[in-house]
């Protein structure tokens, strides 16, 4: 079985988790490509997909909503799993004691439902490093961290669950092999 790992990263925290659910995937026996969004060819050579997006204002970038589009024909016949990557920190509930990868996004996530029909959208703590922050994100990130409250909402580090992406990875391995 093929596997497509697709994803949008702007800073490399999202490519990072695709190219650590591929390297699980091929670890659990299946053929495993990581590509970005943009640079995917023909999709038709997979049996299976994994998509995923960095998380801007609660939505995914626009390179991977525009991959779903373009592809949808071949997405819908085969099986689809969404990831997204976003929170920062290492607190589980917003301030009002709302579970933060339930209210992170993506706002998309009913209409990427409709369009494609996916098995399963998973939401992971991400990274961000502020020295490769530019243009509009690296300003605001700047402006944001001159607040107390801004730094404590989004703090700087890597905040990705290693154990918790392989594990998902392996869910989606063994549902694919049908163990």
């Amino acid at each position: 079985m093929k596997v497509l790992v697709a994803y949008a990263s702007k800073y490399g925290a999202t490519k990072g988790i695709a190219e650590r659910i591929s390297a699980k995937l091929k670890e659990e026996g299946l053929e495993a490509d990581v590509v970005e969004v943009d640079r995917v060819g023909d999709v038709k050579e997979y049996d299976a997909f994994v998509i995923g997006s960095a998380l801007y204002m609660f939505h995914w970038m626009k390179e991977a909503r525009r991959f779903v589009d373009r592809n949808r024909a071949s997405l819908v016949s085969r099986p689809v799993w969404l990831f997204s990557s976003g929170p920062l920190g290492t607190e589980a509930k917003d301030k009002e004691g709302r579970d933060l990868k339930e209210v992170s996004g993506p706002k998309e996530l009913d209409e990427l439902k409709a369009k494609v029909n996916f098995k399963d959208h998973q939401v992971f703590f991400g990274a961000v490093d502020s020295s490769k922050l530019t243009g509009t994100m690296g300003f605001f990130w700047k402006m944001a961290a001159r607040s107390e409250e801004a730094r404590k909402s989004m703090p700087e580090g890597d905040y990705r669950d290693w154990k918790e992406i392989e594990s998902w990875a392996a869910g989606i391995a063994g549902s694919l092999s049908g163990s």
